[in-house]
Formats: C-alpha cells, structure tokens, sequence
C-alpha cells in the first residue's frame, strides 16, 4: 500500500505547477517548489522553494540532492535532462521518466519518435540550422508554411510564414523565442484543419492507460486561448488519437499525465506534439471533471486508484492576458467575472506583465459549448491587470 505523505519536488513553478502543488498538497504531500525566478505562482503555495537556472546540470544536481524527494516533476522543458538521467541512475523517481523528459522537451525528438519510429502521420515537416536551410528546406513543403524552435513553449518563437520572402524574419523569431541553446527549428507544412484537440491520457502504476474525454482549443501564434470539453469529434476520429496516443505513451513510458495534441482534418488524425504533463488546454478540467488534469497526474505518480472520470456536459476557459507592461500587477473585475453562474476564475499570481502573457483564466460550465464559451469569454473580458498601485 502507498504510505503517505510523499516529498515532491517540482521543476517549474508555473500557473500548471501551482495545482499540481495544491491537488498534491490536498493529499498530505510536501512540496518544494523549483524556478528561475522568486514568487513564481507554485512558490506561492507550495512548503519549500528554490530559485536556480535548471538548464544547469551542477545547480540542479545539488537541489535535488539537498532536498531528497521521493519524487521530481518536470514542469517545463528547459531543463539539464542529462543530468536528470544521472539522478534517475542514483534511484531518484523522475516523471514519467527522465528519458521521456530528454524526449518531448525537443520538437526534433518526438517528432522523430512519432514520424520515424512508430509510423505515426504528422505534418510533413523538415529541419534547419540556419537562414539558409530554412529557405531550401521551406519550398517543398508548400505555402504557408510553419517556423518553430525545437525547444519553446507556450507558442515563443512560432510563426507562419506565407512566403520566401518571411523566411529569415522567422529564423529570427525562432531563435528569439527559443529556449536552450540549439539553434535547430523545424519547418512543417501548414495544415487545414477543423480543429485541434488535446486528449489527456494517463499512464497508471500497473501499466494501463486511461482517457479524458477530448478538448478543442483554439491557439494564437501557438499559444493557447481558450479550451472547451467535450470536444465534438466522431468515435472513429477518437478511436485513432487514442491508438496513437497510446503507442507514443507506452513507448515514452513511466507513469502520469500526457497531454497530446492532434489535428482533425476531416476523417483523418494527425499528430501535432506532446507534453509528459498536465497541459494548459486542460486547465478546464478544474470545472469539467470530477477529477482535474492535476488530481489525475497525481493519483497515477502516487500510485493511487482512479476509479471513474466523469464530465459536466459541457465547460470551457479562456485566458486573461496582460496588454502591457506592468511590474506590480493587481486584478480589476473580479466581482464582475464571478457573477456570471456556473463561474471560476483562476488569477495565477504572476508578480509582473508583459504584453500577451496569461495571468489568468476563467472556467465555466452548462449544457451547451455554445452557452459555457460565451460565459467563460465574458467572463474573462471583466478582468483588467492594472498597475499595483491604481487600487483604491
């Protein structure tokens, strides 16, 4: 039997880790709470924290053998994964495992991983190391096509290119956006698809595999703005994300919640790219299921049963996004947002803003998408970030 409570140390303190920190927290686990800056919204919440740059293999060695956990979580993708296969050798748990982390925090990788070795259909796609690869590697591909970093997150460094003449401004943008230091991206041809959807699938302890209902999200230069479940697809369209969310996840391993994105285009599924933890679409399951992405990572990393997931008949989020450039934020709105029925509203507690970054994001749920999209969207268009000190 699971003896609790259990050290966890988190790698990335983000909006994501803060309700890992709180649903691990709920069930009597310690939590230290790892980022590059101090505050970040896990900190806030969690026991302990530490500031380090975790691409350092040294500085995050010594962390994690200071503080012993029973068990690391990856948070983000720019970590000393090296040195997270050394720990993983000493007998530290890392989620799912340190391997599956070195795999899918590099686009080139599970890319390989899902073209090459399992077959998978994705988007034709090519690499490049500079200006000049780009442009010979973009012309067969057809137009437009689609520059990103093999390393980035939350859609840094993407854009879509129309042109020959876009190119070397999007190997720019690539590298401006990138984390790490490869100065890899990969051009991939620009699909017309219906939607894109996240399926979360949860690797258990005794190797089987489970399956929130499908998400649709809409994205703006790659970054996530809102997100609604069920999403409407056909059970032959969800029969093949399944299937190939399960060979991509049974060959990655380990234990926890993946969340994998894949185009609909018609009948057809087309694999997009994965991330080895709870996923920003899948912030509405805080308000959708009976229990959240976070709860379910949990459950699966300590071992624990999930006897059934059930879902509201329909629930959606949209994100609260900063307009400018504040260095002590505060929230106006608030009241106004939490008036609408069926309401959440989640202000992750970023201490400053920039232009486009999420702040927030605000959950709703009823019986149709049409009715819980409109609530969550006005909703989120009640709240302002405003400078700390406008407040009354």
């Amino acid at each position: 039997m699971t003896t609790l409570p259990k050290t966890l140390l988190l790698l990335g303190s983000g909006e994501l880790g803060k309700e890992v920190t709180i649903a691990a927290q709920r069930l009597g686990c310690q939590v230290i709470a790892c980022d590059r800056y101090c505050g970040a919204p896990a900190m806030q919440v969690a026991d302990q924290s530490e500031v380090l740059d975790m691409s350092d293999a040294e500085a995050l060695k010594a962390v994690i053998r200071h503080h012993k956990p029973d068990v690391v979580i990856p948070e983000i993708e720019a970590l000393a994964v090296n040195a997270l296969a050394e720990l993983e050798n000493e007998g530290i748990t890392v989620i799912p495992t340190a391997r599956a982390t070195a795999i899918t925090m590099n686009r080139d990788r599970i890319r390989d991983l899902a073209a090459g070795e399992l077959a998978i259909r994705t988007p034709r796609f090519a690499y490049a190391s500079s200006a000049e690869e780009l442009n010979r590697a973009a012309e067969p591909l057809g137009w437009p096509v689609v520059v990103k970093p093999v390393m980035s997150s939350s859609g840094k460094g993407q854009s879509v290119v129309k042109n020959p003449e876009g190119l070397n401004q999007a190997w720019e943008t690539a590298m401006e956006g990138a984390r790490g230091k490869s100065p890899r991206i990969i051009v991939e041809e620009f699909l017309h698809f219906d939607q894109e959807i996240t399926l979360l699938t949860i690797r258990q302890q005794d190797g089987s595999t489970l399956f929130c209902a499908p998400i649709g999200h809409e994205q703006i230069g790659g970054d996530y703005q809102c997100s609604w479940q069920p999403a409407e697809v056909s059970a032959d369209q969800l029969k093949q994300a399944q299937s190939m969310a399960l060979a991509v996840t049974n060959n990655l391993g380990g234990v926890g919640l993946f969340g994998v994105e894949f185009f609909i285009c018609g009948d057809q599924v087309i694999f997009s790219e994965l991330s080895p933890r709870p996923h920003d679409t899948g912030l509405v399951t805080l308000i959708s299921q009976n229990l959240s992405e976070f709860e379910l990572h949990l459950r699966a990393i300590l071992k624990l049963p999930i006897p059934t997931i059930t879902n509201a008949e329909a629930a959606a989020s949209r994100v609260i996004l900063a307009k400018e450039t504040i260095p002590t934020v505060a929230y106006k709105g608030v009241e106004q947002a939490l008036s609408e029925t069926d309401s959440q509203l989640l202000l992750f507690g970023k201490p400053n803003a920039r232009p486009g970054r999420r702040m927030g994001v605000a959950l709703a749920k009823g019986t149709s998408l049409e009715e819980t999209r409109s609530k969550a969207d006005r909703a989120a268009a009640c709240i302002h970030v405003v400078q700390g000190n406008t407040l009354n």
